[in-house]
């Protein structure tokens, strides 16, 4: 089954290059039959810019999850301390087999009509 997740331009980029090996969540999918994410590059871009295979989903406090690869990260501490501020638990998604899509797709080729806050489940 496959999700699509809303991510920053700025961290797409950094999935591409493989300095992120993970994607930070305050909060997860309940279906665990999750295994690809699509991914919707929000503004200014407001693409399906590609996907990736879970590695793994790690559930931890926010402290923990910054400890999984500080330097893989693809965000700096403030910020990752801001995102997770007032939660006493996070989700770290581990990132493998990235796909960056020649023709990047729209929200419609997926019978979507509008961007999802967080994820959205796909067919």
């Amino acid at each position: 089954m496959k999700v699509l997740l809303s991510i920053n331009p700025e961290y797409v980029e950094k999935i591409f290059s493989g300095i992120k090996k993970y994607e930070f969540r305050r909060n997860i999918f309940k279906n665990e039959d999750v295994d690809t994410i699509l991914i919707y590059s929000t503004s200014p871009v407001k693409r399906i810019v590609g996907e990736f295979k879970i590695k793994n989903i790690i559930k931890d406090l926010p402290e923990n999850l910054w400890e999984l690869a500080p330097e893989n990260t693809g965000i700096d501490k403030k910020k990752f301390q801001e995102y997770f501020s007032n939660k006493e638990e996070g989700y770290a998604i581990g990132i493998k087999e990235v796909k960056k899509y020649k023709v990047p797709k729209l929200l419609e080729d997926f019978s979507i009509k509008k961007a999802p806050q967080s994820f959205t489940y796909l067919k």
